[in-house]
């Protein structure tokens, strides 16, 4: 059950009792080689993709590839990578206010994906990001993996911006998805720890309906993301790399 309903007292022109669904958060605890890795607040759903997509969008795996082996235990992920000497530098608090998400201005990243990009498959893409639980609570998120053809091929919805993307790009590797020919829609603003989830899963346009901040456009700048901001039905605009747009 991802929603929980609440009585409230509503005042108009009169007040009057109202029950309300409330979108449900969980503390999700991720555990890498029995490090305790992340504590992490998001919808209770997806968990399988929430940590593949956590430890790739993080930076702490390069590919599937490199995870032999993860088990779910109620709330508690246990995930076993190839053993690195930097798991203990990873543990960090992770909220759906995006406390702790990591980013070094002086990281390394550079997406090398040649895909470019139609500009009205990114506006007509915006009905994707509509989700039930939203309509219900207007408390979520929602990010969706789509390719050039306008096609929305995963999504996922969580409380979190920041968990939507992971739960995308942990599904895409579930696929076999070649990130570096989508793009993903986000509902959130695009901070450097967004955008450097995408960069980092090698995802080579960002979009979103909503606004940029500026460690988002300085972060897609340096990181060869094409970062695409104010979508609406007809309008939309580029802050870095629009090479990446036909």
């Amino acid at each position: 059950m991802y929603t929980k309903n609440y009585q409230a007292t509503k005042f108009g022109e009169g007040q009057v009792t109202v029950s309300y669904p409330v979108a449900v958060e969980d503390t999700i605890d991720l555990f890498v080689n029995r490090v305790h890795m992340a504590a992490i607040l998001a919808t209770p759903e997806m968990l399988d993709e929430l940590a593949l997509g956590y430890l790739i969008c993080e930076g702490i795996v390069k590919s599937c590839r490199e995870i032999k082996d993860i088990h779910i235990d109620e709330r508690t992920i246990h995930v076993e990578i190839e053993p690195s000497e930097h798991i203990e530098l990873w543990r960090e608090l992770r909220s759906s206010g995006c406390v702790g998400v990591r980013w070094n201005e002086f990281e390394s990243v550079c997406v090398g994906s040649d895909a470019v990009f139609n500009r009205n498959a990114i506006n007509k893409s915006l009905m994707f990001l509509e989700s039930d639980i939203y309509k219900k609570t207007h408390g979520t998120h929602a990010a969706c993996l789509v390719n050039n053809m306008g096609e929305c091929v995963v999504k996922a919805v969580d409380v979190g911006r920041h968990n939507a993307v992971d739960k995308v790009v942990g599904r895409a590797c579930i696929e076999d998805i070649d990130l570096s020919r989508h793009f993903l829609l986000s509902s959130g603003r695009q901070s450097a720890g967004m955008v450097m989830k995408a960069a980092r899963a090698g995802i080579p346009l960002v979009a979103t309906k909503t606004a940029p901040l500026n460690t988002g456009v300085e972060a897609a700048e340096r990181s060869g993301v094409c970062l695409v901001c104010f979508v609406s039905n007809d309008k939309l605009s580029v802050f870095t790399h629009p090479e990446r747009l036909s």
